[in-house]
């Protein structure tokens, strides 16, 4: 199925690995120019170098923190005109309320959820300019509620109501706003927190992935499911979708 997305321009911030770096693939595929946003270097140029070898187009790297109004300034001006944002960056640590102090609570904060914020904020004028779509990858744990992982729960939740909202005001500036809220997905990161669990639990690391047989069909989502969804949603397929969070998570809580 095409798309209509050959020519469009995507930034994807958190882009160096996981589902960021799936969805530029799946953008690039698509025919899009990219730009990769992420803390180090090193892992976007790899990531930078595959896209352009697999689909032949222009791919950009910008390194910066996120977390940092300056930093989301400067890549905004390096960026240059972009018909799709994709905010995907942050890591939110688990923890009940006792267990993360201020501090943590605050820098996973400032990272995801004022990162989001700042980043459309930033980004609107030029994505006014070109009737553009923002694409929130936010977490399911914003619709669970965890109390053990309670910044990440209240931070998804706040970011969930702030993309229904910027949705819904998009319409007069011809835009769209919509999100995103996977469940377990299959990166690095959930195989390191598993890896950590397996060790717990079994005495071996090694087996982590007796950890996912319990999920819905016996496995978590990978990246490209979700890159999927965000490319469907971005394109003028999905051209009368705003305010919306689609949730992509099989289980049942």
């Amino acid at each position: 199925m095409d798309l209509n997305l050959a020519g469009k321009r995507a930034l994807i911030s958190g882009a160096s690995k996981g589902i960021g770096k799936a969805t530029a693939l799946r953008l690039a595929q698509e025919g899009c120019d990219v730009v990769l946003v992420a803390r180090t270097r090193e892992t976007l140029d790899a990531a930078a170098s595959e896209i352009r070898d697999r689909h032949q187009v222009a791919a950009q790297v910008i390194a910066a923190d996120l977390s940092h109004q300056d930093e989301i300034e400067r890549v905004a001006a390096e960026a240059g005109g972009i018909d799709i944002l994709v905010n995907n960056a942050g890591a939110i640590p688990s923890g009940d309320l006792l267990a993360l102090d201020d501090a943590t609570f605050r820098a996973a904060w400032d990272l995801k959820v004022f990162g989001y914020i700042s980043m459309c904020r930033a980004f609107w004028p030029a994505l006014k300019a070109r009737s553009g779509v923002i694409v929130n990858v936010i977490g399911a744990a914003g619709e669970w509620l965890i109390p053990d992982y309670i910044a990440g729960s209240t931070g998804n939740a706040a970011l969930m109501a702030f993309t229904r909202a910027l949705g819904k005001g998009a319409v007069k500036d011809g835009m769209r706003v919509v999100g995103i809220n996977p469940g377990p997905v299959a990166t690095e990161r959930m195989e390191t927190r598993l890896r950590f669990e397996a060790q717990k639990q079994f005495g071996d690391p090694e087996r982590w992935r007796d950890l996912t047989k319990s999920m819905a069909y016996g496995r978590p989502a990978s990246p490209e499911e979700i890159a999927n969804a965000v490319a469907f949603l971005s394109s003028p397929l999905s051209g009368h979708t705003t305010g919306s969070i689609l949730t992509i998570d099989a289980t049942t809580r």
